[in-house]
């Protein structure tokens, strides 16, 4: 599941040269995101260092940090709203809406593996309940995402997430069953949000 670290750096590779390119000198996109970018990449840093390490409860200050930014460049970005060239599209927006979406799904996994390695007791509720949660959470996120802004790269991301979370619970039915339902949901509504696109642009 997190081989996906690669496919993010590969995209962000894409974006650092992209921008770099004399075309694209002066775009408006530089002063958006510019400081923002430096940001997200030094939290991303720090955070590896954190999580290697196992400072975890500095690591989930950091994660937030990069969350933070990243949903900052993506709103100013105005991924799945702005009508930009394609090729700014595929090496500026989608290598933040892979970023974002996976983001999302590591600070919930940060968290929680940070509150189980200090002990909590999730308030009587069993471990099961609160994975269960978890995946709601994400799918509620993930739905709004869509609903929204029409981001079928972010989509993806959650779907591969949710099917890594399957395989990881093999053992445990009702993660497995309520993760695969939410990947079916989620991909029901990418198809839905490709169909409503393409509708509107005729």
């Amino acid at each position: 599941m997190f081989s996906i670290w690669g496919i993010i750096y590969v995209l962000l590779g894409v974006f650092v040269v992209f921008q770099a390119l004399p075309s694209q000198q002066g775009k408006e996109y530089h002063k958006k995101i510019g400081w923002l970018f430096a940001l997200s990449s030094l939290a991303n840093i720090v955070w590896l260092f954190l999580w290697q390490f196992e400072y975890l409860v500095f690591s989930v200050v950091l994660m937030f940090l990069l969350l933070a930014s990243l949903i900052s460049i993506y709103m100013r970005l105005r991924v799945g709203k702005a009508d930009v060239a394609l090729r700014e599209k595929l090496a500026v927006h989608l290598p933040f809406s892979v970023y974002f979406g996976w983001i999302t799904i590591a600070t919930i996994s940060n968290v929680s593996a940070t509150l189980f390695s200090v002990g909590w007791d999730g308030f009587g509720v069993s471990a099961e309940t609160w994975a269960a949660l978890v995946v709601i959470v994400a799918l509620i996120i993930t739905l709004l995402v869509v609903a929204t802004r029409r981001d079928v790269a972010y989509a993806l991301v959650i779907i591969w997430a949710l099917v890594g979370i399957a395989v990881k619970q093999s053992g445990n039915q009702t993660i497995v069953i309520l993760t695969e339902i939410s990947a079916v949901v989620v991909a029901i509504a990418v198809v839905a949000a490709i169909i409503l696109n393409r509708l509107m642009r005729r």
